[in-house]
């Protein structure tokens, strides 16, 4: 039997569901909370969406229904944008896989048959479907939906650390070929030695007199990055891009109409740069990607490890080290 509400407005939402922050929250008797519409929403859609979770809860518990449940779930949807598009790309190839499964008889063998299925496609994407199945599984364990995580002690392949190091020619080339939003996010990413995510995300009120204010969306480490000439001039670069009239954008690279570019939106005019860089300097070599200019701002400072490490924001030497790709010039014997 359901008690009375303290607000007394609420006595026409459904069982055991509440306001949120900016939700309606729906608390299910075995823990956790689901996500159901925004606040405005009007009662008729709000009954609608916990008849139609409470429909899927009913049903033959499958993998499909988990995933489900993991995508509206408060956990999720406080991951970072590019992390749940990742998330949702990984779910289109399990669950025709794994979907009619019973999450409690998907075992080890079952993980591992899967991964050496899909590693002789790629390697890399087998283990980030691996990942992801691993961390739903995970996140329904806490939460006492499942028995165990068949993900763990499957071993994923081993990936070999990326060693490019992209030459001053060819940065400068795809530079020269590039669109103004391109321009700009390659110098603030070599410069600062940032992630596309944050350069992209970066907005007009990170700019401050001491510098550019970064907080790492993967690490969460804050930094002032110390404005220099060079700086300087790419937010002066970013100053220049177009907007409609009338309209204000609060990102430092924006469209026309205001609003940041998306991962794709962004890496279709990064394709274009190194095609047509490729195209103009066929003695040149391309085969790097985005993030690896990070990896040549890294290798590209000037101090020892730990003095890089502290600049980058890395949590430890190691991490550093993955991204420090120079090859040292060390001496021959007799000649230290």
């Amino acid at each position: 039997m359901v008690g009375k509400r303290r607000n007394p407005a609420d006595n026409a939402l459904p069982p055991r569901v509440y306001r949120g922050r900016k939700n309606y929250e729906f608390h299910p008797p075995g823990g956790g909370s689901i996500l159901l519409c925004s606040l405005d929403s009007p009662l008729p859609v709000l009954w609608a969406k916990y008849a139609q979770v409470n429909a899927r809860k009913a049903d033959k518990k499958t993998m499909a229904a988990l995933v489900a449940e993991f995508f509206e779930s408060s956990y999720f949807t406080r991951l970072a944008a590019d992390t749940q598009k990742d998330y949702k790309k990984n779910s289109r190839r399990l669950l025709p896989v794994f979907g009619k499964m019973d999450p409690d008889n998907v075992k080890p063998q079952h993980i591992r048959k899967y991964m050496d299925k899909r590693g002789a496609t790629s390697e890399v994407q087998a283990n980030r479907e691996k990942s992801f199945l691993s961390g739903v599984y995970r996140w329904a364990y806490e939460r006492g939906k499942v028995a165990g995580n068949p993900c763990t002690g499957v071993k994923k392949f081993m990936e070999i650390p990326r060693d490019r190091l992209i030459t001053d020619a060819e940065y400068n080339a795809v530079y020269a070929e590039a669109r103004e939003i391109v321009k700009i996010a390659m110098e603030i990413s070599y410069l600062c030695l940032a992630r596309q995510s944050d350069v992209l995300s970066l907005r007009e009120a990170q700019l401050l007199e001491e510098g550019i204010f970064i907080c790492q969306n993967k690490t969460k480490k804050k930094q002032i990055k110390a404005w220099s000439d060079r700086l300087r001039l790419v937010i002066a670069m970013s100053r220049a891009l177009p907007l409609k009239p009338g309209i204000v954008s609060t990102f430092v690279i924006h469209q026309p109409n205001g609003n940041r570019y998306t991962r794709d939106g962004f890496n279709s005019a990064w394709r274009d740069a190194k095609l047509a860089a490729e195209e103009k300097f066929p003695d040149l070599n391309f085969d790097f990607t985005f993030h690896d200019i990070k990896a040549k701002g890294v290798s590209d400072l000037e101090g020892t490890l730990s003095e890089k490490q502290s600049i980058s924001g890395h949590k430890t030497q190691s991490q550093t080290a993955t991204y420090d790709r120079k090859v040292q010039i060390v001496p021959v014997v007799g000649n230290q």
